[in-house]
């Protein structure tokens, strides 16, 4: 169900790629935590009250007191929404949208192994590198923290924000591959994987904003994600994780099972 030596393939051709996020990432998430002081915080609430749909949009708050309330505000309303998600989207269309479109597939489905086993492992190598970005995320933001303002960041609290940030990938991830999957053509796979969850978070920000639309969160899986909620310990927030991580694992299974019967025409 396993082939390790196309899973160390597939993780050499994403190191690039998670370098590259990486080093974005960095230079987001130090400048952020370092903005955690009362006079930035006079400016961005000056900022807030002279935007606010702006602000509000994107989840961004001027109002929170500590840190790990600013890092939730400014990096989890978009940042570090968006740039994984970017990641997701290329990674899964590379693992196998892209051998089905360039016709590159006969290669992999003609040598002895089970399609089964080579989608698990494509899924195995996009989660992976996933799991190593988010990891780097976390211990980027740890070591920060406590540079810059040692022992204010709540580390238990960080923690399982970024265990929440993982499954809402995850799923997102499960959407994308299983576009990849179902479609042999780059433009309805690549459109839809990255349509949808384009599409979801557009209507995330909307609902934000509040007025009319407001209950249109409700229609977005984006809201299962809830940093206020997961800081607070709430059992709302960690059930929507909960179920996040089931839809991930569904959407990679489905995936797998369609791969493994799609007609190819080779």
């Amino acid at each position: 169900m396993f082939n390790f030596t196309l899973y160390k393939r597939e993780m050499k051709k994403s190191i690039l790629t998670l370098v590259i996020f990486a080093g974005v990432l960095t230079i987001y998430i130090t400048m952020i935590v370092q903005m955690f002081d009362p006079e930035m915080a006079s400016i961005l609430n000056q900022f807030s009250e002279i935007m606010p749909g702006v602000m509000t949009a994107v989840g961004m708050s001027g109002t929170v007191t500590t840190l790990i309330g600013f890092m939730s505000s400014y990096l989890y309303g978009m940042l570090l929404l968006l740039f994984p998600m970017v990641y997701v989207v290329l990674r899964a269309h590379g693992l196998i949208g892209k051998y089905v479109d360039r016709g590159s597939i006969v290669a992999l489905v003609s040598a002895p192994i089970k399609r089964r086993a080579i989608a698990f492992t494509q899924m195995k190598a996009l989660a992976s590198g996933l799991f190593l970005l988010v990891s780097y995320i976390t211990l980027l933001e740890i070591v920060c923290s406590e540079v810059v303002f040692p022992g204010e960041l709540e580390i238990g609290s960080i923690l399982l924000l970024n265990v929440g940030l993982l499954c809402l990938q995850l799923f997102i991830g499960g959407i994308c591959f299983l576009a990849s999957c179902v479609f042999n053509d780059a433009k309805y796979s690549v459109g839809i994987g990255a349509g949808v969850p384009a599409l979801m978070y557009v209507i995330q920000m909307l609902a934000n904003i509040g007025g009319s639309v407001e209950n249109a969160r409700y229609a977005t899986f984006f809201t299962l994600f809830d940093p206020d909620g997961l800081i607070a310990g709430e059992t709302a927030a960690i059930a929507g994780i909960v179920v996040l991580f089931v839809g991930a694992c569904a959407l990679f299974v489905a995936a797998i099972v369609v791969f493994s019967k799609k007609d190819l025409h080779i």
